[in-house]
């Protein structure tokens, strides 16, 4: 019996002595840094966003939608107890408006919501996988990267942007916001 205590002795003596070591020893430097996407789907073409720009995910929300306004303008949401204007990031991007998106994506940095048809996952992606994307000289784009992961290459939306295009489309009501 006092053998077996021994033994669990130096082997709890020895995990101590590697979980202080674990603190002293330098940082890893070897593990490649990872960027966290979200993956959706616009119709049958495949595009990203970055976790880092948004705030969260919501499906099925209810948007209520506003007679006229400008075309991307779904109308507005309810999120955590604010209102947000929700844009179909389909006419944003250039394509036909959708009937009803199901997903909303809520930016971080401004209020405002981003809805699209599909969700296609959480991807974790080197560094080194994105890459700009070719002729980006355009002003106004708002595709700047592309990221490529299991054989998919998946253009990712810059959503400062996307906010930047939304502004300029905003219709200007006060006679001092056109000086």
């Amino acid at each position: 019996m006092s053998d077996e205590r021994s033994r669990l002795a130096d082997r709890a003596a020895a995990l101590r002595l590697a979980f202080d070591r674990s603190f002293a020893e330098e940082r890893r430097r070897d593990t490649p840094s990872n960027e966290s996407l979200l993956a959706f789907d616009l119709g049958a073409e495949p595009y990203a966003l970055r976790l880092s720009e948004i705030a969260g995910i919501f499906v099925d929300r209810k948007i209520t939608r506003l007679p006229g306004g400008a075309t991307a303008l779904l109308g507005f949401a309810g999120f955590r107890g604010a209102i947000v204007p929700a844009y179909d990031l389909h006419v944003l991007l250039g394509r036909a408006p959708t009937e009803t998106p199901r997903w909303l994506a809520l930016a971080s940095g401004a209020p405002v919501a981003l809805a699209f048809e599909t969700f296609a996952g959480h991807m974790r992606v080197p560094r080194e996988a994105i890459v700009p994307r070719d002729g980006d000289d355009q002003p106004g784009r708002l595709v700047h990267e592309v990221a490529s992961a299991d054989g998919v290459v998946r253009p990712i939306v810059h959503l400062a942007s996307v906010i930047d295009t939304i502004l300029k489309q905003r219709p200007r009501t006060n006679p001092q916001e056109e000086r």
